[in-house]
């Protein structure tokens, strides 16, 4: 597993961003990618998105492209997995996990935590920790009806500016989203204000992640 090592001016990081669905790196990663691009990281991110058909495949591109504006490099890519139905196509999510080890070797991977109450996004965190052995690993959260959400150990404070980025490209790029309850500044807000306090972050945001395995260099 590799070490972690926090990403400073100038420094070069690949990172491979995994999400079931077309909001999920957003929503659970969004302002920490914002923050490091804009602390001068040198990124390189590989953004996959397992399930994004029809106006959700437009949408997944365009907000990707937004969140990773000022990023050294980005590669997008954008399946057709039947969203709610991802544990009954295992094997062809497996081929396509092992795809992406074939041709990308990240330094830091992000996806979905084990314990989410969504199949889908179980089924994504099951396939990353079996295919990726020797890397770093970080566990984002998604808020959601079920009321799922856990207690994390790992916190990214983010200045004020940057949630608000963050949010307001989440409004502007998920127009199939803006009509469901909980899409809203107040739940993105909330819930990043929470994890701020936990932390004490300096600017009172941060976004929370699992990290199961971690070695510190």
């Amino acid at each position: 597993m590799l070490p972690f090592k926090l990403p400073a001016a100038g420094a070069q990081l690949t990172v491979l961003c995994l999400g079931a669905h077309s909001d999920d790196i957003e929503i659970g990663a969004g302002a920490t990618l914002l923050q490091w691009i804009a602390e001068g990281a040198k990124l390189n991110v590989i953004w996959c998105v397992f399930s994004g058909i029809g106006d959700r495949e437009g949408e997944a591109r365009g907000s990707a492209e937004a969140f990773l504006q000022g990023a050294a490099g980005s590669t997008i890519e954008v399946m057709s997995f039947k969203d709610g139905f991802f544990p009954t196509q295992g094997e062809e999510i497996k081929e396509a996990f092992e795809a992406l080890k074939s041709r990308f070797n990240p330094d830091l991977i992000l996806t979905h935590r084990r314990d989410d109450a969504h199949q889908d996004h179980r089924e994504v965190c099951r396939h990353t920790w079996n295919t990726f052995r020797d890397h770093l690993i970080l566990e984002y959260e998604i808020p959601k009806w079920d009321g799922d959400l856990g207690q994390p150990n790992l916190y990214v404070p983010v200045a004020t500016p940057i949630l608000d980025r963050k949010i307001e490209l989440l409004m502007k790029h998920f127009g199939t989203q803006r009509s469901k309850h909980w899409f809203d500044d107040e739940t993105f807000r909330g819930l990043a204000r929470l994890r701020g306090l936990e932390c004490r972050a300096a600017e009172r945001y941060a976004e929370a992640f699992v990290a199961r395995k971690l070695i510190v260099a």
